[in-house]
């Protein structure tokens, strides 16, 4: 495929073939949760769990038990869990002081007969400037794709649920290339330590092996030496990025550029890095049709209503309105022609957290990437690239869109957001304060 970049990528991606019976979408994050405690039941071979976290609740108690009792039924069962370090040794945001999740690890650890040892990926030393954001569990040869990490609302297990995407893809190499990287890339390396052992050490101690980790991390990528570059049927690519002008941000540069008709985005938090915008405008001046879903602000994860006590975490979801609506004032007579059109996702009470690309009938991106300069920058992301040049997975693709695109609203003007007089007045005063000294566009960059 030609390509505008010098040193384009996507032409030269080596594959793993896939069958169309090999890929399935689940519809919601209830039938997820029923997937995968059945996928780690049955397993035989391996379980490789990574996330963001695992969460002390009712579902990640659930999905831990399940763990054990596989390793305890099957004991040369290869069971390994990967979250990120400074996530899963502080407590919720907002709820004051907690011991965080790996207090909870280490007790599941001391009480039980069996071993699931659950590693920390310190990405930085500081949360704040990256965080493992890796997706994918790998059971036997069934690689599970969702952006979603592990409890109640993510896992729909009571009333309330954070909607995501859901993939199943079976097949041995990806499986293979996945584990490879958890384990020789991450659980290697000196900087990874055991949090559900006692008296795990400290950050500061680490700081000199994190370095080295992230520095590694710069240059690696899964291993795909069993694919191929043939690009004539079915198949998927693993991508790995961290830092600027990291692969896969290239590639999502790229596919938005290769797009000739048609161009489809979800992220859940509204605020593109440069380079994304930049290619969505050309885009759009080749005439390409683009659909943007995005969550409407109440229905964000950082959402407080305006009847709860104020906190800064609670001005994210207008901050990120306050962006849409500049893209959607800058593009109006794109999107009064219908070429343009930018969606709000909104399910009563329930939250929007998909992430994801469809570009032309051919590519389709899963990816736990935000699509924000947070995500181009800072956290350690990845993605499954799925070319399907002859079409083959064309009905189920559609079966997922449309139901993405079933509980959202079509944004007509750029007034129909809106803006500062009004938000809350907590909301109202903290996003003046910081506009006044000027670090909202720091803000950007960070969250």
């Amino acid at each position: 495929m030609p390509s505008l970049f010098k040193r384009s990528l996507l032409p030269k991606l080596r594959s793993f073939p896939l069958t169309a019976d090999a890929v399935t979408i689940l519809s919601g994050a209830a039938e997820y949760r029923r997937c995968l405690l059945e996928k780690i039941a049955q397993a035989t071979r391996r379980i490789y769990i990574v996330a963001l976290y695992l969460q002390q609740d009712e579902a990640g108690q659930e999905v831990l038990d399940a763990l054990h009792a596989a390793k305890l039924a099957r004991p040369q069962l290869d069971v390994v869990v990967v979250v990120d370090w400074l996530r899963a040794q502080r407590g919720l945001i907002g709820a004051g002081k907690q011991p965080g999740n790996s207090a909870w690890y280490q007790e599941m650890t001391r009480t039980h007969a069996s071993e699931v040892p659950v590693y920390g990926v310190p990405v930085q030393t500081r949360e704040l400037f990256g965080v493992l954001h890796l997706k994918g569990f790998v059971i036997d040869d069934c690689v599970i794709y969702s952006g979603a990490s592990l409890n109640n609302v993510y896992l729909h297990k009571f009333d309330k649920y954070r909607y995501d995407r859901y993939h199943l893809l079976q097949n041995s190499d990806l499986a293979d290339s996945m584990q490879h990287l958890v384990q020789h890339g991450l659980v290697a390396s000196k900087a990874v330590h055991r949090l559900d052992l006692p008296n795990p050490p400290t950050t500061r101690s680490l700081r000199n092996d994190i370095g080295d980790l992230r520095s590694r991390l710069k240059h690696a990528s899964y291993d795909i030496t069993s694919g191929t570059t043939a690009n004539d049927g079915l198949s998927v690519s693993p991508l790995l990025g961290v830092g600027k002008n990291n692969p896969l941000s290239r590639v999502i540069c790229e596919l938005i550029a290769s797009a000739k008709f048609q161009l489809t985005i979800c992220t859940p938090y509204f605020n593109l890095p440069l380079q994304v915008t930049r290619e969505i405008n050309r885009a759009l001046a080749r005439g390409v049709k683009i659909d943007i879903i995005v969550g409407d602000k109440t229905a964000n994860d950082f959402y407080i209503p305006p009847s709860e006590p104020f906190k800064v975490i609670a001005a994210l979801p207008y901050l990120y309105e306050i962006s849409l609506r500049r893209f959607a004032k800058r593009h109006q007579r794109n999107i009064d022609s219908g070429q343009l059109n930018l969606h709000l996702w909104r399910d009563g009470d329930n939250t929007y957290h998909l992430k994801g690309m469809w570009i032309d009938d051919r590519y389709t991106l899963l990816t736990g990437n935000n699509l924000n300069p947070r995500a181009f920058r800072l956290d350690l992301e990845n993605a499954l690239l799925i070319d399907d040049p002859k079409q083959q997975l064309r009905e189920a693709r559609s079966k997922e869109l449309a139901e993405i695109f079933e509980h959202t609203r079509r944004v007509e003007r750029y007034l129909e957001l809106e803006t500062l007089p009004d938000y809350p007045a907590g909301v109202a005063k903290f996003l003046k304060r910081v506009s006044r000294v000027r670090i909202e566009r720091l803000l950007y960059r960070i969250l």
